[in-house]
């Protein structure tokens, strides 16, 4: 996941999480309790309360929580999207497999699983007015 996150940020496609991430530098420690991997990992499980953040590798860090926040946002933009019939999945997945990314298939499953209930509730709304 980090891999694919900082990828998606570097490569241009998860760039924009809807808020600023800010990440300080702090000197690394002998333990690697400070490098940009262990200090996502903090970040992953909730760890961080604030929302300054800190490793001794800022950019990493900063590109990597920004990837996995943008993710957040823009998979629900693109739900909405394919269920709206405005573009398809594939689309969207074809934007990563150009840039050479591949798409976890946690992240995956989780995107086809949205899909899906956004279909749902669309057929079931669309049935609601057709009842009317």
């Amino acid at each position: 996941m980090f891999t694919f996150f900082l990828q998606s940020y570097r490569k241009g496609i998860l760039t924009f999480c809807g808020s600023h991430v800010n990440v300080s530098y702090v000197e690394p420690d002998e333990l690697g309790h400070t490098s940009g991997k262990y200090s996502f990992r903090k970040f992953e499980n909730g760890q961080f309360k604030l929302k300054e953040y800190n490793s001794c590798h800022p950019n990493i860090l900063k590109g990597v929580i920004t990837g996995k926040k943008s993710w957040g946002l823009w998979r629900k933009q693109w739900v909405e999207g394919i269920c709206e019939w405005s573009f398809t999945k594939e689309e969207i997945v074809k934007s990563f497999t150009d840039k050479g990314i591949k798409i976890p298939d946690p992240l995956m499953k989780e995107f086809d699983n949205a899909i899906e209930k956004g279909k749902h509730i669309r057929n079931m709304e669309y049935l609601e007015q057709l009842r009317k």
